[in-house]
Order: structure tokens, then C-alpha cells, then sequence
């Protein structure tokens, strides 16, 4: 790299994320989802997901789904978006799963491609999907004549059902939109995600799950409520007939990414001159400034102004304005010039301390960062 700023992703903790969910959640098919660059940490890591027990990849996009072929030659490929049907020859050599998303799309469809397609059902997010069981029972029909072959059967939930009763309508949405089909014969039917994965024993008709951003660290854990607070909690849902939660689980994951950049300058700053754009930040004492070549171009948000970073285990305030490409700290006499900077290796809580999810955390670090491998005792960087 030009600049001593990188993202470091440890495979091995994601090889091992993964072998903890499929030993304590047991699936046939393990979809992992790897879209908007594999939330984050690159393409580059699905070869570790597949050695931990992925068995089936899913992206959003076509173009992500040929990098991803690009990456791994065999694994199936799913694409959760529908694909212009002038583009479904690319899938066809390149071995992509589509989506039927509704009866528009399938009635556009080339019936002679070989191709392998998944159903995408509305259970109500009223996003994608048929809501209609005559048309899926239609569209089933005509597939099982086609040379598409029918792989798949899919929803996806707007909630977990912690705290409604979405979840459980959503099931019952499934049901009856493919009431009129045999999901027996239908190799893959998968509902799941990582929040739903962890909260909900799924019926016996599924063989499939989608984890996304359980792949990379984070399962929701929720303090078990006890006393008046478990009373009120199980009064209500039974009240609302709201299925059980499981709001625990025993999953030992851990986040594989973090941030890092280095002091590229160090300057005296004396008390009343002012730090970066807008003048906003003046030095109430003579301070000395470690200038970062990073910036919001590269997904610092300007709300990390006042956040930490760590310099030799020790932590440092950011300063002044965040430029686009450069960040100010506040640094004392121990720390010298090219000494690394950790901006964060705790996704939880700079999400937190941010008011952001970790999904925007991680897809919010842009393609000019360096991706950096470790592997063992070895380390690989892929520019993306």
C-alpha cells in the first residue's frame, strides 16, 4: 500500500465464526450472504467461509456474484436481486442462481436456459415476492416443464418477533402462499437470517439458512428479563400469541475487522490557533497534533470528531473537523512519527458510540482502504 492505511481481517476468526454456528445450529445448507463486498471485509474471504461450512454463497448483485465466481469456481451462487433478462446468459455460464421475484419477471423468462432459480415469497415486508399462491403454484408448474431447474424456495422476515407478532404472521404468510405446492419436492427452502437464525427454531420443512452478519461477529444477545419484568414479558406474549424467543444463545463469535491508519505528521499547535475546517476546534493549551491519512473518503463519518483511537495501547481523541482524506488526533510526547493507529477494532461499540448499526459501520469503510488477510502468521492485501 501508498498510505499506511488498512483494514485487517482475520480469516481464521471468520473460518472459525463459522464452524461455531453450524455445530450448534444444524442446517443442510448454509447460504452465506457475502453481499456489498462481504459486508465490508471483500470478496476475498469466502474461500475461509466455505473451509468453515458455508455451502452455498448469496450476493445482491450480478456484478457481485461474478466476483464472487471469480473468487471460487464451484460453490453455488444465488443473487437476491432479479437479473435483466438480457443478462441471464451471463448467469447460465457462470453458474448464478436467479430469483423469481414475481409474475412479470417469470413471464419473461427464456424457459430454455439452463439455469437453476429461487422463488422469492412476500411474507409481508412487501419488498420482493409473490403473494399470490395461484401464481407460485403456476409458476411451479411451468418450471418442472422448463429447463430451469427449480432449486429453491425463499422469504425473508421484517422482523425478528421479539416484540410482535411479524414474525409469526410472516411464517403463516409462507404457508399459505405456497399452500398449493409440494415445498417437499423442492430441494432448498430457506427463511432465515443471522437475528432469525438465533431466535427461532424453524419448521421442519426447512433445510436452508442465510446467515449474513453472524458470518462476521455479531449475534444479538439479550439480557434475560427476570422478576415482575419476566412476568409482564410472558404475559404479553401470551397475550398476543407471539411465539417463544430465544434471546440468548451460547455462540462464541468474534468481530474479525479493524481500522487502522498511522501518524504521517506531527505538529505544535499553541493555545488559541484553531484545528481543520471551520475553525471550530481551538487548543485551550499549547497540544501537540498526529495528522492520519485517512478520512471521510475513506468511511470516517464525521460524528467520530471527540471518539478515541489507540496508539501503543494507549487511547488518543480525534480533533477538528474529519477531512476527506486526512483525520487530526490529540497525541502526547510518547507517540512518534509512523507509529500505528488503531481507529477502532471493537465494531460493537464504535457502532454504538456512532448511533449506527454495525451493518452501516462496516459497508461504510470504501473500496479506497486496502483489505489486509491474516491467515495464520500470513498476510495477503487485496485492493479492491
Amino acid at each position: 500500500m501508498y498510505r499506511n492505511t488498512y483494514a485487517l481481517i482475520d480469516l481464521d476468526t471468520l473460518k472459525n465464526n463459522v464452524k461455531d454456528i453450524v455445530s450448534k445450529y444444524p442446517y443442510k445448507y448454509y447460504i452465506g450472504v457475502v453481499k456489498a463486498n462481504a459486508y465490508g471485509h471483500g470478496d476475498y474471504v469466502v474461500n475461509s467461509l466455505i473451509e468453515g461450512g458455508i455451502n452455498y454463497l448469496a450476493a445482491a448483485t450480478l456484478e457481485e456474484c461474478l466476483s464472487l465466481r471469480e473468487r471460487n469456481n464451484s460453490i453455488p451462487i444465488l443473487c437476491l436481486e432479479p437479473i435483466a433478462h438480457k443478462y441471464l446468459n451471463l448467469c447460465e455460464s457462470n453458474n448464478i442462481t436467479i430469483t423469481i421475484p414475481d409474475m412479470d419477471y417469470f413471464k419473461g423468462l427464456d424457459k430454455n436456459l439452463n439455469l437453476k432459480a429461487h422463488i422469492k415469497i412476500d411474507s409481508g415486508m412487501n419488498r420482493l415476492g409473490f403473494k399470490d399462491k395461484n401464481e407460485v403454484k403456476n409458476v411451479v408448474d411451468e418450471l418442472n416443464e422448463s429447463s430451469i431447474a427449480l432449486e429453491g424456495i425463499y422469504t425473508h422476515f421484517a422482523t425478528s418477533g421479539m416484540w410482535d407478532k411479524h414474525w409469526d404472521d410472516g411464517l403463516n404468510n409462507f404457508k399459505e402462499i405456497t399452500s398449493l405446492i409440494d415445498l417437499s419436492k423442492i430441494p432448498i427452502v430457506h427463511l432465515g437470517r443471522s437475528l432469525t437464525l438465533v431466535q427461532h427454531k424453524m419448521p421442519d420443512f426447512v433445510n436452508g439458512v442465510r446467515p449474513g452478519i453472524i458470518l462476521y461477529g455479531f449475534a444479538q444477545k439479550i439480557n434475560e428479563p427476570t422478576g415482575l419484568r419476566l412476568i409482564k414479558r410472558n404475559h404479553y406474549l401470551k397475550k398476543n400469541g407471539i411465539s417463544p424467543v430465544s434471546l440468548n444463545n451460547d455462540l462464541n463469535l468474534k468481530s474479525a475487522f479493524s481500522l487502522h491508519s498511522e501518524i504521517m505528521c506531527i505538529k505544535d499547535v499553541k493555545a488559541g490557533e484553531y484545528i481543520s475546517y471551520g475553525a471550530k476546534y481551538v487548543a485551550d493549551e499549547d497540544i501537540k497534533i498526529g495528522v492520519m491519512p485517512i478520512g471521510y473518503a475513506d468511511g470516517l463519518s464525521k460524528n467520530n470528531e471527540g471518539l478515541m483511537v489507540k496508539i501503543n495501547n494507549k487511547e488518543y481523541p480525534i480533533v477538528g473537523d474529519i477531512c476527506m482524506d486526512m483525520t487530526m488526533i490529540k497525541i502526547d510526547n510518547s507517540v512518534k512519527l509512523h507509529d500505528e493507529v488503531v481507529i477502532y477494532d471493537d465494531i460493537s461499540k464504535r457502532a454504538k458510540e456512532l448511533g449506527v448499526s454495525a451493518y452501516q459501520l462496516l459497508t461504510s469503510v470504501t473500496n479506497r482502504v486496502p483489505r489486509v488477510y491474516k491467515k495464520e502468521d500470513k498476510f495477503t492485501e487485496i485492493k479492491y
